[in-house]
């Protein structure tokens, strides 16, 4: 189970001393990976939630899988995480780092679905659109998905344009079932 504070102080006492020690942007390198695996890899996930398995044999893994891919600041960070026995919220460690680290740099996450791959130009102009809008640095993520009808959809600072062909026809459809013409008793 996720939990948003555990989440929050550790990730900030890991962004806290990448700062100290000038760190900041290769321990962002390194959670991105780290939250990359996390995501990917639900073995892993169900691992470290077993409390069946001990805190060494989870260690050993921890260092087996990230020893030689991050950073010595990093792993004792990841040691420190799996002996407090809260292996469990690296994922949501690590995104709550991401997000602490895109904040200090003023750069908002932005997620872009469409029904086809659309060319890099049409991401540089809806990718400037939410850059004025927002007055950040877009970090733009792109999904192609073949369920849609057609348009797209955007999301961005917890808001959302939605431009799909099946929301236009949804307005069309609430806008025709209304009776203008009939007189409300």
């Amino acid at each position: 189970m996720e939990n948003y504070r555990i989440n929050v102080n550790y990730a900030k006492a890991l962004f806290l001393l990448a700062t100290d020690t000038g760190e900041v942007e290769t321990a962002c390198q390194d959670m991105k990976f780290v939250h990359q695996v996390c995501v990917e890899n639900h073995v892993l996930n169900v691992l470290f939630s077993n409390p069946v398995i001990k805190e060494s044999k989870k260690l050993g893994i921890m260092r087996e899988l990230f020893q030689d891919k991050v950073s010595r600041l990093t792993m004792t960070f990841l040691e420190f995480v799996v002996r407090k026995r809260r292996a469990v919220s690296l994922k949501g460690i690590s995104g709550a780092f991401l997000d602490m680290y895109r904040e200090s740099k003023g750069i908002v996450l932005s997620e872009l679905r469409t029904a086809v791959e659309i060319d890099e130009d049409t991401k540089q102009q809806i990718s400037k659109l939410i850059a004025d809008y927002t007055h950040k640095t877009v970090e733009m993520n792109t999904i192609t998905d073949p369920t849609m009808l057609g348009g797209f959809c955007v999301t961005f600072d917890n808001s959302m344009y939605d431009a799909r062909i099946r929301t236009q026809i949804a307005k069309l459809l609430k806008e025709f079932s209304k009776n203008v013409y009939e007189k409300s008793i």
